[in-house]
């Protein structure tokens, strides 16, 4: 058994997969910023709350709702927790389209690059700790 075979590390390899395309896509819309009658491009979001949700779905766990527990009366709740719609997803700026009929807005596309690279980066942990983890519980050092 090797380490890609573990299921967490094959979700952290997908998403890892997933930004480096990802960052593609961006690097050649800001590629074509200039090009005529370009349109932007970007991967179809992966709904990673669905994967898990059918992971579980066969553990007999619901994701529908999440409550947190307070072992003292002191302990803060999370705020608003009735009001959150996990679905809702806030709608997407509509940006004028350049005269040549290009419509890359290259502070977007840096925006989106900077997002990107932070998820990156923050997958990258996830695996190092991981792993460190499995080197500790293997006896060996971290």
């Amino acid at each position: 058994m090797t380490i890609q075979d573990i299921g967490l590390f094959q979700a952290l390899g997908a998403k890892m997969d997933y930004l480096n395309q990802r960052q593609g896509v961006i690097a050649q819309n800001v590629a074509n910023a200039d090009t005529p009658g370009y349109k932007p491009k970007d991967l179809t979001p992966v709904d990673f709350s669905s994967m898990l949700g059918s992971v579980s779905a066969g553990s007999g766990i619901s994701m529908s709702s999440v409550n947190i527990n307070k072992t003292d009366e002191q302990h803060l709740g999370l705020a608003g927790a009735g009001n959150v719609d996990a679905k809702a997803r806030a709608q997407k700026d509509t940006y004028e389209v350049a005269p040549a009929g290009n419509a890359v807005v290259i502070e977007e596309q840096l925006v989106n690059s900077s997002q990107n690279m932070m998820d990156y980066s923050l997958m990258l942990n996830i695996y190092q700790k991981q792993v460190g983890m499995l080197r500790t519980a293997l006896g060996g050092r971290s």
